[in-house]
């Protein structure tokens, strides 16, 4: 998996439309027992080249229920984004990840782990790549239902703070799924 995991770091496959260049962030290892897959690293992200290092990967660790120090243990969790590099800044936030990464490393990468337990399908890209017709018409009746997907997948809203509104709105969210994401992260690992 060493290797895969440094192709992945020097892919260059659209280095073209990449307003800040190439710099693939993953993390994972053949131990890895949950998968978190979201959307594509921000520019702090991009900066930093440490998954979820910004205000979103804060949220998504309380979320979760865990230490900093067990989130980037890559023997228990691997972090596979749907597009491995930042790609550029669009009308309303980041651009949509790149489209070339997942059908590229994704299905390379998850074989390479031993037995998952459990992916988080975070945001509307994951869902739709990995749910496909399973998906509800909307994001918020994707994760209101999301005992339908367990115990292979639970699809989650991105805790990036531009969503604090979609949380007020849907305060289920904080009181049904994060206590049941935190019993199955725990019995997880």
């Amino acid at each position: 998996m060493q290797k895969l995991i440094q192709e992945i770091r020097n892919c260059t496959v659209c280095t073209q439309h990449l307003p800040l260049g190439p710099r693939p962030v993953v993390a994972a290892s053949p131990t890895s027992k949950i998968v978190i897959i979201g959307q594509a690293p921000g520019t702090a992200v991009h900066a930093s080249g440490i998954p979820w290092d910004d205000p979103s990967g804060r949220r998504l660790r309380e979320w979760m229920g865990i230490s900093d120090e067990m989130f980037y243990d890559e023997k228990k969790i691997a972090i596979i984004p749907m597009g491995f590099c930042y790609p550029g800044k669009g009308k309303s936030g980041d651009l949509p990840p790149r489209p070339e990464c997942a059908p590229l490393w994704h299905k390379p990468l998850l074989y390479s782990i031993e037995k998952v337990t459990l992916t988080l399908l975070i945001g509307q890209y994951a869902q739709t790549y990995y749910l496909g017709n399973a998906m509800k018409k909307t994001l918020t009746e994707t994760v209101k239902n999301y005992k339908e997907y367990l115990p292979e997948f639970l699809p989650l809203p991105h805790p990036s703070p531009r969503n604090n509104i979609w949380l007020k709105k849907n305060e289920w969210f904080e009181a049904d799924v994060i206590p049941k994401l935190q019993q199955v992260i725990a019995s997880a690992i």
